[in-house]
């Protein structure tokens, strides 16, 4: 299983050490949540922070743009030197050229969908995309507890990536720990997103390793 740590639950007024932390781990990539406040009902951090993480990150940069118009950042995201920039279906009415415009940049593309978004929206763009990142909280705030619908909503997507061919990672994020990670691998996910589980834990790289293993 692939590992993206949440930087949302990190410690904002402290991050070098918990950047080092990361740096040190078995995480293969850092996810960055950035929240406007219109699309999701939170503000988490812009591109100032992202560009002094980058700076001492050495994991590759996993970003999840949940904002209105996502499209109107994507050079500052590639200046960031991140390799993956993931945009909401519900936020991208143009989604697929959106898709085109990230691979122009030299990112990966990926699409998220919500809780209450059905894998089915998906059909259209499954073959177009690297990655597709399942929420199994509603997003904006770390700490929510696990939508047990959501390992349905994997094995759903599982079987659409069997029968388009699509070699989309399937990604998962929200109330992730070991036991609700052995269940979204059993169903077919390949990389979830870690924030409290981590970042709250007494022992962060034994807690990236229990997801690693998985």
């Amino acid at each position: 299983m692939k590992v993206s740590p949440s930087l949302l639950s990190a410690d904002f007024g402290n991050l070098v050490p918990d950047l080092a932390m990361i740096n040190s781990s078995e995480a293969d990539y850092l996810h960055l949540d950035v929240m406007d406040g219109v699309f999701v009902p939170n503000i988490s951090f812009g591109f100032p922070v992202m560009k002094a993480v980058a700076k001492r990150c050495e994991k590759p940069l996993d970003v999840h743009l949940m904002i209105v118009e996502p499209d109107k950042w994507i050079s500052q995201v590639r200046d960031l030197g991140a390799e993956i920039m993931n945009v909401h279906q519900e936020a991208c009415p143009h989604l697929h050229s959106v898709v085109q415009r990230i691979h122009n940049a030299g990112m990966k593309a990926g699409v998220t969908i919500n809780p209450a978004t059905p894998v089915s929206t998906l059909v259209d763009i499954i073959e177009d995309v690297d990655l597709v990142l399942v929420m199994s909280v509603n997003p904006g705030f770390g700490g929510q507890p696990f939508i047990e619908h959501s390992v349905k909503k994997v094995a759903e997507l599982a079987a659409l990536k069997r029968a388009t061919g699509s070699k989309a990672i399937i990604e998962v994020d929200g109330g992730v720990n070991a036991s609700t990670g052995a269940r979204l691998a059993a169903a077919g996910a390949e990389m979830v997103v870690a924030g409290s589980y981590v970042f709250g834990a007494e022992n962060p790289h034994d807690a990236i390793h229990s997801l690693k293993v998985l």
